[in-house]
Parts: structure tokens; sequence; C-alpha cells
């Protein structure tokens, strides 16, 4: 079984872009934060407590608009729609492990429709899905002592196929 993951290797129509929006919000959350720290400097108010609000919040801000920047300004994007890929893991009962591996290998997605997803559980199933669910890459893995082996290699829904899979990975989504 090979060790690569789904979200290790990337599908050669999956890319990484800037995301504009991420970059506009995590810029004002820096500015905003700036100006916070900056207030509590040249506001004259008798009151320490506002004095610290400011410069909690103002920290604050500042260092959620530099990790945004740094972590959270690039998005995932499946090329042939433009479609933002979101990752995502869902836990399930190990006595589900079965019927997923045998719906994930043979595309056959009935064979999952009477699974359902846990809190937290010894199967997880890792995906990458757009948003226009015309593509979905999925991998399953199962709790050995310490840590998650991969049971399947990676496989990729295109079109139908992940539209049909990503009906099922909305139903378990809800519960």
């Amino acid at each position: 079984m090979s060790t690569s993951t789904i979200f290790s290797s990337l599908h050669s129509d999956i890319t990484k872009r800037v995301s504009v929006s991420g970059i506009v919000i995590s810029s004002l959350m820096l500015l905003a934060g700036i100006l916070f720290f900056v207030l509590t400097f040249e506001l004259h108010v008798h009151s320490s407590t506002i004095s610290m609000a400011l410069m909690v919040v103002g920290t604050g801000l500042f260092l959620w608009g530099v990790f945004r920047l740094f972590w959270k300004s690039r998005q995932l994007v499946y090329l042939p729609t433009g479609s933002v890929v979101k990752e995502r893991s869902m836990f399930f009962d190990v006595k589900d492990l079965e019927s997923l591996t045998q719906m994930v290998n043979a595309k056959d997605f009935s064979a999952g429709m009477d699974v359902q997803r846990c809190v937290s559980g010894n199967v997880r199933m890792d995906l990458l899905l757009s948003a226009d669910h015309q593509f979905i890459a999925v991998q399953l893995f199962q709790f050995v002592p310490y840590n998650y082996q991969p049971v399947t290699q990676v496989r990729y829904f295109t079109g139908n196929d992940a539209a049909v899979f990503a009906t099922f990975v909305e139903k378990n989504s809800k519960h």
C-alpha cells in the first residue's frame, strides 16, 4: 500500500491559488489590529481597562491577520470548473469498513448508503470535495494502535460519479 495520502499528493487537476478575498480580509484584520494598538497610546483615556481592552483586541486582530495571511491566503481549486476544493475528514465505526472500502474501490455507492458517520471512530475518510461536486478525492484509513493506516489508495471521482458520491458525503454530514 502506498504511503502517500490525499492531502500530501494532489491530483493534476487540483492547484493552489491565491485567494484574493483571503488576502483582503487578512489585510483588513492587520490594519484594524494596528489601529486598535495605536489608539491605545493616542487616546488619553483615564481608564486603564479600556486601554488594556484596546491593546488586547488590537494584538489579537493583528496576530489572527498574520495567521490568515500566511496560512489561509491560498486555496485549492479544481481547474476544469474553477471550483474551490475543501479538505474534509469524516469518521465511521469499524463495522462499516468493508462497506466503505467496497464503495470506494468499486464505485458502487449503493453499498455505503446505510453507513452512518460517527463523531470519532476507528475508520477515517479523508476527502477533497469541490464546491460544485464535480471532483472528489477520497481515501480510507483504519486506526491501528497509535495512528491511522491507509486502507485504500487515493481514489478520484469526477462528473456524475463525483456528484453521486457528494450525495453520500452531504447525507452523512448532517448527522
